[in-house]
């Protein structure tokens, strides 16, 4: 004889069978969560790492980081309130200073999503390194702001009057001025309003304190830590 089951019955097996469903989901979530705000850090590090020329990976971002970077607060925060919020953070609060320069976060936003980078500048505020990367712009076209040969086109360039714009067939030799993303306009403009922000922040920071102080020396940090 075929068992049938009451409609309570169904009910009830299906509320349970969801709320056993919904814990479990809530304690592999809480459980990673660590793992993942550890990775999220990891890869902030090698992003400002790579913008020095140090190539590092998750196993040893920590270790480089603190061997090359130290961490400043812009003036108008307290360094104990100084936070980084992560690859996806709102608009960041610190500056990193390594032997030579600093390095300046960058946050915006792209034609589909949050979209960030580092730039490193020397004492005369000259781009040495960049780095970009985005949560969900197109492959082939806004995507290629995470491209090493997008970074590249930075090197040299200045933040110190003003800041770098992307523009369609750039003039190489305007010290502020990169060539566009081709068939990427809105990613574009998104990197260019990212950089104009980016340039106030830095030029807030070089009113209070000049470029050259900023920069850290690997000596005296070493010195610092005996």
């Amino acid at each position: 004889m075929k068992k049938t089951f009451s409609n309570r019955y169904i009910f009830i097996y299906s509320a349970v069978l969801v709320v056993v469903a919904a814990l479990i989901l809530t304690v592999v979530a809480v459980s990673l969560k660590p793992l993942q705000t550890r990775n999220q850090q990891a890869e902030t590090k090698q992003m400002i790492l790579k913008t020095i020329g140090v190539e590092a990976t998750r196993e040893n971002a920590d270790k480089l980081f603190d061997q090359y970077i130290s961490v400043g607060a812009y003036p108008s925060v307290r360094p104990d309130e100084a936070t980084e919020e992560g690859v996806h953070g709102s608009t960041p609060l610190q500056f990193y200073r390594y032997d030579g320069g600093i390095i300046i976060p960058m946050r915006g936003t792209g034609l589909w999503g949050p979209i960030w980078g580092y730039l490193a500048l020397d004492s005369t505020s000259t781009v040495v390194g960049a780095v970009f990367d985005h949560k969900g712009e197109t492959p082939g076209l806004g995507g290629e702001i995470a491209t090493d040969k997008f970074a590249a086109r930075f090197i040299g360039k200045k933040m110190d009057t003003q800041a770098i714009h992307l523009a369609k067939n750039a003039d190489h030799s305007n010290p502020y001025e990169v060539d566009a993303i081709s068939g990427g306009t809105m990613t574009s403009n998104g990197v260019t309003a990212m950089l104009e922000k980016a340039y106030k922040d830095y030029s807030n920071l070089t009113s209070t304190t000049s470029p050259t102080s900023l920069t850290s020396s690997t000596s005296t940090r070493e010195e610092d830590q005996q």
